[in-house]
């Protein structure tokens, strides 16, 4: 990549860029008990949602620490989850597992379905341009066709998903790039996302981590009753026992440090790196890392191993 980065991620930062993420997981969960099960085993308020919603959650194990994420959509006859490629099998198996008496299956799609991101300051103008339906509110959907088009992204950029049949992928990836949309590589990606603050579960978040120490409270409703985990994430909240937060880094440096480098500020601890990437943006290193709560004020400085970094906000 030049200074100026490539086209790709001059497309996610400046205008638009799409990306093939069609390795997510896609799992069906239809039957008249969809709901109440999946409400039981998420941090979200699943029983609120109507057709056309959608929103962000958590999956927790009893010890309230995070076994995976996923995007929630709900449709007239099912709910779709949304996750990463790493989390596909282990939470169709885990949510398999707690099906006893219930109507609820499970089906896993991810084979037969893509998905399409388009993302970046431009995304909207561009599905206007192709005729593709932009829902208004955060994690909709709205349909288009026999495909379902989705308000969220993975970058920390404006963006949507788009659902289509692994047939219709070529078709609208050629439209995109006749409109002039570049390609934006994993890679484009994942910097624009650090540069953004927007962890990753199996990078950022990982099991190892409670949820307020995540920083992504949009993934839980405080209020919504029993759900598994729940137990510990009301008694972190109700204590105030947080002693940890995700937050981004600025580095003084052209070489992005390793995941798992300690920082320093004089002679306490003030945190670990969790990932870290050279921005052509910034000129410098962007970082996520968790910091001490005493050491997160936007503007502190500490050091990521012998380099000089700065907390923002």
């Amino acid at each position: 990549m030049d200074e100026a980065g490539s086209k790709g991620y001059r497309g996610l930062r400046e205008t638009s860029a799409w990306m093939d993420l069609s390795a997510r997981g896609k799992i069906r969960l239809t039957g008249e008990d969809r709901v109440r099960l999946l409400h039981a085993m998420t941090t979200q308020h699943i029983e609120q949602m109507t057709p056309g919603d959608g929103g962000y959650a958590f999956f927790l194990n009893a010890q309230g620490r995070i076994l995976g994420d996923a995007n929630v959509f709900c449709f007239e006859d099912y709910l779709l989850l949304d996750t990463e490629p790493e989390t596909r099998q282990k939470l169709y198996e885990h949510m398999d597992r707690y099906i006893i008496a219930d109507d609820a299956t499970l089906e896993d799609a991810t084979g037969r379905t893509a998905t399409i991101a388009i993302e970046g300051p431009d995304a909207a103008a561009v599905l206007q341009k192709l005729g593709i339906p932009a829902p208004e509110q955060e994690y909709a959907t709205a349909p288009w066709g026999d495909r379902a088009v989705a308000r969220v992204n993975s970058t920390g950029e404006k963006g949507f998903f788009v659902f289509l049949s692994a047939e219709d992928k070529t078709g609208l990836t050629a439209s995109l790039a006749e409109a002039g949309v570049p390609e934006a590589t994993p890679g484009d990606a994942r910097i624009v996302r650090i540069e953004n603050g927007r962890p990753r579960y199996g990078e950022e978040i990982t099991e190892r981590y409670l949820v307020q120490e995540t920083g992504q409270l949009h993934a839980v409703h405080f209020t919504k009753g029993c759900y598994l985990g729940q137990e510990i994430v009301e008694r972190v909240r109700s204590r105030a026992q947080i002693h940890r937060v995700l937050h981004r880094l600025e580095i003084e440096s052209a070489e992005p440090p390793a995941a798992g480098v300690k920082l320093t500020s004089g002679e306490a601890a003030a945190g670990e790196i969790a990932s870290a990437v050279f921005s052509p943006a910034l000129g410098k290193v962007a970082a996520l890392a968790y910091v001490r709560t005493p050491f997160t004020a936007p503007g502190t400085e500490v050091l990521a191993g012998n380099v000089k970094a700065r907390v923002v906000s």
